[in-house]
């Protein structure tokens, strides 16, 4: 179970990380915010745990600019701001969770592990539409059992779409989810409009016989729904 820990009290931090490493998560820690976006969009992790008041870059600033690269992530925030604005704004921002300083260990691993069993019900590993299955864990997909070839680009367009599956997907959600991950084709650039527009277009012509459409809704992104047959 890897973790991010974003908080700036040092000392609170590595009591933190020793017991969390001692319940058996795998702690990663981020001293200000603009390490822990960093960290959140360029690595893997089962959930994370924000203070708000990072330097540099403040955690609400953190949480909803993670959210639109990895919106299903379990993020709980641990902050001395216990207001009831500070709450609402904290939850409408993204947060899954939300725990006031000073705290007990238990009551957080138990909120941790909530987190975490709540986020594998909904985020199950493979995901099937219409005819088509993914793997979120391989990034594998196959039509009717035949396998797919995809590129770590169009692998990651595809999942990005499966999981806001019936919403729009924006340009800028599908550039950075492809700027945060360091397998794509291109690591210095993700190519712009015109790129995605090229692998829009690969994708649609590989999930011809999926009963699957990408839809281009103007002005706004692409949306991917199953495909209504022709009358």
């Amino acid at each position: 179970m890897n973790l991010l820990l974003a908080e700036d009290d040092h000392l609170l931090a590595d009591g933190l990380t020793t017991q969390l490493r001692q319940a058996g998560f795998t702690v990663e820690h981020a001293p200000n915010g603009a390490v822990a976006e960093f960290l959140l969009l360029k690595q893997p992790f089962d959930l994370a745990i924000l203070d708000l008041g990072l330097p540099l870059v403040d955690g609400l600033t953190v949480l909803k600019r993670t959210r639109v690269v990895k919106p299903e992530l379990p993020v709980l925030i641990l902050t001395a701001l216990d207001s009831l604005d500070d709450r609402v704004a904290g939850l409408n921002a993204g947060a899954d969770d939300y725990l006031s300083k000073p705290f007990d260990f238990p009551e957080l691993e138990a909120r941790l592990r909530a987190l975490l069993r709540r986020s594998r019900a909904s985020s199950p590993a493979a995901t099937d539409m219409g005819h088509l299955s993914f793997s979120r864990d391989t990034r594998r997909a196959s039509v009717r059992g035949e396998p797919l070839e995809l590129s770590p680009r169009e692998s990651m367009l595809l999942d990005l779409l499966l999981t806001h599956r019936d919403k729009v997907v924006t340009k800028d959600q599908i550039n950075a989810t492809w700027a945060a991950d360091r397998s794509t084709e291109t690591s210095a650039s993700t190519g712009g409009n015109n790129a995605i527009e090229v692998y829009i277009h690969r994708l649609r012509r590989k999930l011809e016989h999926s009963g699957l459409a990408i839809r281009t809704v103007r002005g706004l992104g692409y949306l991917l729904e199953l495909d209504a047959p022709a009358a």
